[in-house]
This record gives structure tokens, C-alpha cells and sequence, in this order.
């Protein structure tokens, strides 16, 4: 049984957590829920074209997917933005003081959300068809 589905549905219903984070000033949550979305969509696009991905990197993901998908240069971009928000907006020893909300601004999580979307656009192209696999 392929679950690419589940794995895209939850993948958006992450992000729209995201950017209900961000609405709410939870920037370092948004930059997280980001990541985490776009790493969900491109399993469900591993998953849908065959290939078997572990980990959390949505780059690496992307780069296996490569194999049978071109994978245009913004979309890598947009995942190396991506990686970069997987660890820090979570743990205070990511940073020499303070907490992730103090570093975490508007500004990361307005870029973690136009990363994701540009990820997530990208995925449904090839989902639906309307992008060759």
C-alpha cells in the first residue's frame, strides 16, 4: 500500500499550521512547521515515484527524487532555506543564550513559508500530472 496521500494531506495541513504560527507570532514554530511540511510533500513524492527516502532533510529528499523527477534550482534552494529551520527553532542549546523565540523573526518565518510554498507547488505539478516524473 502506497501512502503518498496521507503523507502530502498532512504535509499541507501543516503548513497551514505554519502560517497560522507565524499569524500568531510563534516565528520559530512557523520556521519549524515549514520544514517539517515540505518534508512531508516531498515523501509523498518520493513515495509516489518509487523511490525510498529516510531522513529529514528536504534537500537530501529532494536530491534522491531527482533520480526519476527533475527538480528545478529554486526548489532546491528553497529546501536548503528549509534544512536550516529543522533543529535551531526547537532547541535553546542551538544558540550561546536565549531561546529560539528570540531569534526567530518575521522576516525567517515569511522565508520559511514562501520556501515551503514553492515546495509544496512544485510537488503537487508532478502529483497531478501536470509536471513529468
Amino acid at each position: 500500500m502506497n501512502r503518498w496521500r496521507d503523507w502530502y494531506s498532512q504535509g499541507v495541513r501543516d503548513l497551514e499550521k505554519a502560517c497560522l504560527d507565524a499569524e500568531e507570532g510563534y516565528h520559530e514554530w512557523a520556521c519549524f512547521t515549514a520544514q517539517q511540511a515540505a518534508e512531508k510533500v516531498t515523501k509523498a513524492l518520493a513515495l509516489r515515484v518509487g523511490v525510498e527516502v529516510w531522513g529529514h532533510s528536504v534537500r537530501e529528499i529532494l536530491q534522491v527524487v531527482s533520480e526519476r523527477v527533475h527538480i528545478p534550482p529554486a526548489v532546491m534552494d528553497a529546501a536548503r532555506i528549509l534544512d536550516l529551520y529543522y533543529i535551531p527553532p526547537r532547541y535553546p542549546n542551538g544558540f550561546p543564550s536565549g531561546r529560539p523565540a528570540d531569534y526567530f523573526t518575521r522576516r525567517e518565518s515569511e522565508e520559511a513559508l514562501r520556501a515551503a510554498r514553492t515546495i509544496l507547488a512544485f510537488c503537487e505539478g508532478v502529483l497531478s500530472g501536470e509536471r513529468d516524473a
